[in-house]
């Protein structure tokens, strides 16, 4: 029985960590602990990277591409005995998150429309386009929050740094998700007269 009520624990600690990584980092860096908090970090991503091979879904991949990439960020970082290379870990989510939304935008279905499917298998050729013109604007958010994570990394400073990717970018993420349902709610209503 507790292997089955302990199943769901690790995709929320994992899904935590992910969220918390810049606040981990910082901490880690303010206390002199990452020595002792990057090998617990990587087995947390080991863990999420074992969980995703039970998922499925179109975003089964990025889930396992960010886990490995934070296992190897982990890994070099406790080697070489350096935070600098941890700073870069959401400079790469928002890589991976551009190479597959914008990739998906060259297939037959874009991934926004994917995820929409999952809740209404028919789309009408009005949501279709919306779901593309939705997919475009997470590439552009990828694009400028990638870039000013990139900026903070090469910039150094732990407060800015930490501020923007465990706080600010979250903050963006949310807005564009509740604006884009308020929006989505407003097509729908329009389609449905």
């Amino acid at each position: 029985m507790s292997g089955i009520r302990s199943r769901p624990l690790i995709p929320l600690l994992t899904g935590l960590l992910l969220l918390t990584w810049p606040i981990l980092i910082w901490f880690g860096l303010r206390h002199n602990g990452l020595q002792v908090l990057l090998p617990l970090l990587a087995l947390v991503l080991v863990l999420r990277l074992q969980q995703t091979r039970r998922l499925a879904g179109p975003l089964r991949g990025v889930t396992q591409v960010v886990a490995a990439v934070g296992i190897t960020l982990c890994t070099a970082s406790y080697l070489l005995k350096t935070h600098q290379l941890l700073l870069f870990y959401p400079v790469v989510i928002n890589i991976v998150m551009l190479a597959v939304f914008g990739g998906s935008l060259w297939s037959a279905m874009p991934i926004v429309e994917r995820l929409a499917r999952l809740q209404e298998p028919d789309l009408n050729d009005a949501a279709i386009r919306y779901t593309r013109r939705v997919t475009q604007i997470w590439c552009a958010f990828f694009i400028v929050n990638g870039s000013i994570a990139l900026l903070t990394s090469l910039y150094g400073d732990m407060a800015l740094w930490t501020l923007w990717n465990g706080m600010v970018a979250y903050l963006l993420m949310g807005t564009l998700m509740a604006v884009e349902w308020l929006v989505r709610q407003r097509v729908k209503r329009q389609h449905n007269r």
